[in-house]
């Protein structure tokens, strides 16, 4: 019989404090706890647990089916996006009034290009290609409607907070990360390029992306519903940075040192997800503060030589390589989860999850294996 929401063997009442304790390092919590940056198959799981009739809008919809699934599959938390727009950023069809959701301006996003679209299951998504550029010069630079956070609404995170059963927090994440804005804005060809021939203008967008971002992780850490705040900085890929280490240490790390600065002055932990080959980087990571890293690839890093190497100063989560998630056997899924914890998970400082995110391709029987196996074994 195959697993489902149903039937999943997973008793769990939410408590925060087990991620607390992971990301804190502060030895090892009752179980493995679970942890993943998205979840793209919620919807296959859970048909229609939530009913829409019961829901005032789509804000308070996608909500409580965040709740009920994080809840039922053993999580400690939801996630909650920088625009407040549901987990997934958008509208269910359902709900087709733009009142529904906050203003443009209470919300707190970077203006893409977002030129070209392109279908998934999902529904139409916009991309941006590498040359695509809306921040190439200091005139464009001056022009640009950067994001004002004394504009943000918040009153959501009160909503959340009556929504949420006893023992659950949020993890909140921005509009992305450092680089991957200041990629989205300049394009990433003309980012090399400026690197050598106009760093002031490549200083100033660090510095607009930066600023804006500690602000924004300052007054998500002070709410109460807040467990712990999550930046996603992509800054690699499979052989090396995007851009070069040396660039990073100049431009990127000193923000990061001053996002994560602004989480701990508040009292929350703070992780990065950041894909791609930062082996060169990962003192570099360390050293900037951060709780914990997320995203993990057996061909670049495996997660447990990660573990094993820099675990006494950084929580590790995640690492069951989005490869092996998708083309096991459901009796090799179980295998692998209890090699990550017993290679992983022994001593603490660690939770379980997909090694990037939990995307529509992954099998849903598969993923609900690696939970049931993940709660089950201790």
């Amino acid at each position: 019989m195959s697993l489902s929401i149903d039937n999943i063997k997973i008793k769990s009442k939410p408590d925060f404090n087990r991620l607390l304790k992971v990301l804190k390092r502060d030895g090892r919590p009752d179980r493995v706890p679970f942890y993943e940056l998205h979840i793209n198959i919620i919807d296959s799981i859970m048909k229609d647990s939530i009913k829409k009739g019961d829901c005032k809008d789509a804000f308070e919809y996608e909500i409580k089916k965040e709740i009920a699934f994080h809840s039922r599959m053993g999580y400690d938390y939801i996630s909650v996006r920088a625009d407040f727009s549901g987990i997934r950023g958008h509208a269910s069809k359902e709900f087709q009034s733009g009142s529904d959701y906050l203003k443009a301006d209470e919300n707190f996003l970077f203006a893409k290009p977002g030129t070209h679209q392109g279908k998934t299951t999902e529904g139409t998504r916009d991309y941006i290609q590498a040359g695509d550029c809306i921040v190439g010069s200091m005139e464009e630079f001056e022009k640009y409607p950067w994001p004002d956070i004394s504009k943000v609404n918040f009153s959501n995170l009160d909503r959340i907070k009556t929504m949420l059963p006893d023992g659950m927090k949020t993890l909140n994440f921005g509009p992305g990360g450092v680089l991957a804005n200041v990629m989205w804005l300049m394009g990433y060809e003309a980012l090399s390029f400026a690197l050598i021939e106009d760093k002031v203008l490549v200083k100033s967008v660090f510095d607009a992306v930066g600023s804006r971002l500690v602000k924004l992780i300052g007054a998500y850490a002070k709410h109460e519903v807040v467990g712990a705040l999550v930046l996603n900085d992509d800054m690699g890929f499979k052989t090396q940075t995007l851009i070069s280490p040396e660039h990073l240490r100049e431009y990127c790390f000193p923000w990061h040192k001053k996002i994560v600065d602004a989480a701990h002055q508040a009292g929350k932990p703070i992780l990065l997800h950041a894909c791609g080959n930062l082996i060169e980087c990962y003192e570099d990571i360390i050293a900037c503060g951060w709780d914990a890293k997320h995203s993990f690839e057996d061909i670049i890093d495996p997660v447990w030589k990660f573990k094993a190497k820099y675990g006494k100063r950084i929580s590790a989560l995640g690492g069951f390589d989005m490869d092996k998630l998708s083309r096991f056997t459901p009796e090799e899924i179980r295998k692998h989860t209890r090699f990550l914890i017993d290679n992983c998970g022994k001593d603490g400082g660690y939770a379980l999850g997909a090694g990037n995110s939990v995307a529509d391709y992954i099998p849903v029987e598969n993923y609900l294996t690696m939970l049931e196996e993940g709660f089950n074994y201790r």
